[in-house]
C-alpha cells in the first residue's frame, strides 16, 4: 500500500495520476463522490487502485460512532484492503488523505474528534504501508 498525504489542493491528484500514469476514472474510489466506504475491494479487477478523500469517510465514521470503534473499524478495512493487495503480485493499493491535522485547534467538539480520530487512522495507515508520500505544492517528499 502507498500512503499519499498532504494539504487540501496541493496536488495529491495529480501527482498520484503522473506517478503511476493513470487517467481512467475507473481506477479511483473517492468519498467526495460516495458516502460508502469500500470495507471489501473484491470487486474490483483493476491492478492499480487508488482510494482518496479518506478523511471524508473518517468524519462521518467519527459523528456516527466513538473513537475506539471507528479505529477499530478503519483496521478492519485497512486489513481488507491489503488482503485485496497481496491476493496477486501486480495490485497496487495507493490510499490518498488530506491532512487535517494541522493548524488551530477546533472548537467544536465533534470537529475535535475527527480530527484525533483523523490523525490516528492516518498513523494506522502509514504504519501498514510500505511506502509513504507528502505532497505540498505538487512536490513529494518520500518518508517512507
Amino acid at each position: 500500500m502507498h500512503f499519499i498525504i498532504g494539504g487540501a489542493f496541493n496536488g495529491k491528484r495529480a501527482w498520484v495520476k503522473n506517478y503511476y500514469k493513470v487517467f481512467e476514472h475507473n481506477h479511483w474510489i473517492s468519498a467526495y463522490e460516495t458516502q460508502t466506504i469500500p470495507k471489501e475491494l473484491n470487486t474490483f479487477d483493476q491492478d492499480l487502485l487508488v482510494i482518496e478523500g479518506v478523511e471524508i469517510w473518517l468524519k462521518n465514521l467519527s459523528a456516527s460512532m466513538g473513537a475506539d470503534k471507528c479505529r477499530v473499524l478503519w483496521a478492519n478495512c485497512l486489513d481488507n484492503w491489503l488482503t485485496w493487495e497481496k491476493a496477486a503480485l501486480q495490485r497496487q493499493l495507493v490510499v490518498i488523505g488530506t491532512d487535517i491535522t494541522k493548524g488551530i485547534v477546533p472548537i467544536e467538539a465533534e470537529n475535535r474528534l475527527w480530527r484525533d480520530i483523523t490523525g490516528w487512522a492516518y498513523q494506522d495507515t502509514a504504519a501498514k504501508s510500505e511506502k509513504v508520500d507528502v505532497i505540498w505544492y505538487g512536490l513529494n517528499q518520500t518518508i517512507k
